[in-house]
C-alpha cells in the first residue's frame, strides 16, 4: 500500500506531476498562511485597527489596478501551444514590463482622487509608494509561468516562502520602530523586490529580453482581451465587499471586518492557488471531453479538493469565534461572527471551484468572461441590498445569497467544456449544508450579536 502510494508521486506522468505539484502548493500555502497569521497577530498588537482598515483600502486599490489591466499573460502561457517558445515568452515579458510601469504611474496619478473619495488624506501618500510594487512585479521572469506550465513547482514554493519571511521581518521591525501604517506599505515593497531577485537568481532557464514578435503579440492580445474583461469582473466579485463595505463603515469597524475576512478566506485562497497552478495544465493535457478515463481522473481530483476545502471551511465556521477570542484582543472580537458567516458563504463557491479553469485551458476566454460578469453583477447586488437592509450582517448574508445564485452559471460553463459532474456537486452541497448548519448552530449567539 505504502509502495503504491509512493509510486503515484514518482515519474513524469501527468498524475505524478499533478500530485507532487498539489502537495507542494498546499504545503507552501500552509507555510505562508502560518507566517501571515503570525505577522497578523504581532502587528495587531503593534498597530491600531484603523491601520488595518487603511491598508485594506490600499490593497484593494492595488489589486484593482492589477486586475483591471490583466491581459491574461499567465493563462496564455499555460495553455498556448507556443508556451515554451522563446520569442513568445519574451514578447509576453515585454508586454508585462510595460504594463507594470504604466500601472505604477496610474497609482500615483489616482492617489489624490482616492484620498478625496474615501476622505482619507493618508492615501495620497501611501498609494504612490505602494504602486511601485506593480512596476517591480512587471519584471518577474516568465520562467515562473514555465515552471507552472510543466507542474515543476518545488523552487517556486521555496521562493514564495522566502519572500514571505522577508516581508514579515521588515513589517514587524518597522511596526515596532514606528507604530505606523507605513510599516505595512514598505514591507510590501521590499518583499516584492526580494521576490524578483529570488526568481531571477534561483529559477532555471534563460533570462528574458525585450522582444516584440507580431504573431505572438496577436495571440496574447487576442486571448487576453476576454481575460481583461473577466478580471475586471473578477475583481468586483472578489473585492467588491471591501470596496462597498469600506464606504459604509468607519475605518476601525472595517479593520475588524478585514481581520475576519483574513481568517475566513484561507480555504478559498488555497483553492484558487491550487486551481491556478495545477488545474490548467491538467485540463490541457487531459481534457474531460476526450475520454471517460480523463473525466473520472478529474472527478477523483475534484472530490479530493472539495473535501479538503469543505473541511477547512467547516473548521473556520465552527472555531472562528473561539479563535478570534483566543488570538486577538477585545477590540477585534466582532471579527469572530464575520469568520462564521464568510465560511458559510464559501460553501457554494467551493463546489464549483474546479470548473472555470477548464474553459481557460481550452482557450475559451469568452465564456469565462460571461461567468465572471454574472458573478460580479450578482455579488454587487447582494452586497448593496444587504447593507441597505441590515448593515454589516446584511452584507455578509448578501454574500451567501450571491454565491448560491451564481451556481447555475458555473454549471452552464462546466457543461460547455464537458467538465460538469452532478454527482460531485450533489455530494458537495449536501456536505456543505451540514457544515454550514452546524457552524451557525454552534455560533448562533455571536452571529445574532453582530
Amino acid at each position: 500500500m505504502a509502495a503504491s502510494l509512493v509510486n503515484r508521486f514518482r515519474g513524469a506522468s501527468l498524475t505524478a506531476r499533478a500530485l507532487r505539484s498539489s502537495m507542494l502548493t498546499s504545503g507552501g500555502f500552509a507555510t505562508t498562511q502560518f507566517l501571515r497569521l503570525l505577522s497578523n497577530l504581532i502587528l495587531t498588537r503593534l498597530l491600531f485597527p484603523e491601520a488595518f482598515g487603511l491598508m485594506a483600502l490600499v490593497s484593494v486599490f492595488m489589486q484593482g489596478l492589477a486586475m483591471f489591466s490583466d491581459v491574461g499573460i499567465t493563462p496564455a502561457i499555460l495553455q498556448s501551444w507556443r508556451g515554451d517558445d522563446r520569442d513568445f515568452l519574451d514578447t509576453a515579458w515585454t508586454i508585462q514590463v510595460g504594463r507594470g510601469l504604466i500601472l505604477s504611474a496610474v497609482a500615483a496619478a489616482l492617489a489624490w482622487p482616492m484620498a478625496w473619495a474615501y476622505d482619507e488624506p493618508m492615501l495620497a501618500q501611501l498609494l504612490p509608494v505602494a504602486g511601485l510594487t506593480l512596476a517591480i512585479a512587471g519584471f518577474n521572469p516568465t520562467r515562473l509561468e514555465t515552471a507552472g506550465r510543466h507542474l515543476l513547482l518545488g523552487r517556486v514554493t521555496a521562493i514564495e516562502i522566502a519572500t514571505q519571511l522577508v516581508g514579515l521581518a521588515v513589517a514587524i521591525g518597522l511596526a515596532w520602530a514606528t507604530g505606523s501604517v507605513w510599516a505595512l506599505v514598505v514591507s510590501g515593497l521590499v518583499s516584492q523586490a526580494a521576490n524578483l531577485v529570488f526568481l531571477d537568481r534561483y529559477l532555471p532557464g534563460e533570462r528574458n529580453r525585450f522582444r516584440w514578435e507580431g504573431p505572438a503579440a496577436r495571440e496574447l492580445i487576442g486571448f487576453g482581451k476576454w481575460i481583461f474583461l473577466s478580471t475586471v469582473c473578477g475583481f468586483v466579485f472578489m473585492q467588491g465587499d471591501k470596496i462597498i463595505i469600506g464606504r459604509y463603515l468607519p475605518l476601525d469597524r472595517f479593520g475588524v471586518y478585514n481581520i475576519g475576512y483574513f481568517l475566513a478566506s484561507v480555504p478559498m485562497m488555497l483553492g484558487h492557488v491550487v486551481m491556478r497552478k495545477v488545474l490548467i495544465p491538467v485540463y490541457r493535457e487531459a481534457p474531460p471531453r476526450q475520454s471517460r478515463a480523463n473525466f473520472l481522473k478529474l472527478r477523483r481530483m475534484r472530490f479530493l479538493v472539495t473535501g479538503l476545502l469543505m473541511t477547512m471551511a467547516g473548521a473556520a465556521g465552527l472555531l472562528g469565534v473561539w479563535a478570534v477570542g483566543l488570538l486577538y484582543d477585545p477590540r477585534y472580537q466582532a471579527a469572530g461572527a464575520v469568520v462564521v458567516l464568510l465560511a458559510v458563504a464559501q460553501v457554494p463557491q467551493i463546489v464549483g471551484l474546479t470548473y472555470d479553469q477548464a474553459a481557460l485551458a481550452a482557450g475559451d476566454s469568452r465564456r469565462f468572461f460571461v461567468l465572471a460578469a454574472t458573478r460580479a453583477t450578482v455579488m454587487v447586488a447582494g452586497l448593496l441590498i444587504g447593507l441597505e437592509l441590515a448593515g454589516l450582517p446584511g452584507a455578509l448574508w448578501g454574500q451567501v445569497a450571491a454565491h448560491l445564485a451564481t451556481y447555475p452559471a458555473v454549471a452552464w460553463l462546466a457543461r460547455r467544456t464537458g467538465a460538469w459532474d452532478p454527482l460531485h456537486d450533489a455530494a458537495g452541497f449536501a456536505l456543505g449544508a451540514a457544515v454550514a448548519a452546524l457552524a451557525l448552530w454552534v455560533n448562533a449567539g455571536a452571529v445574532a450579536g453582530l
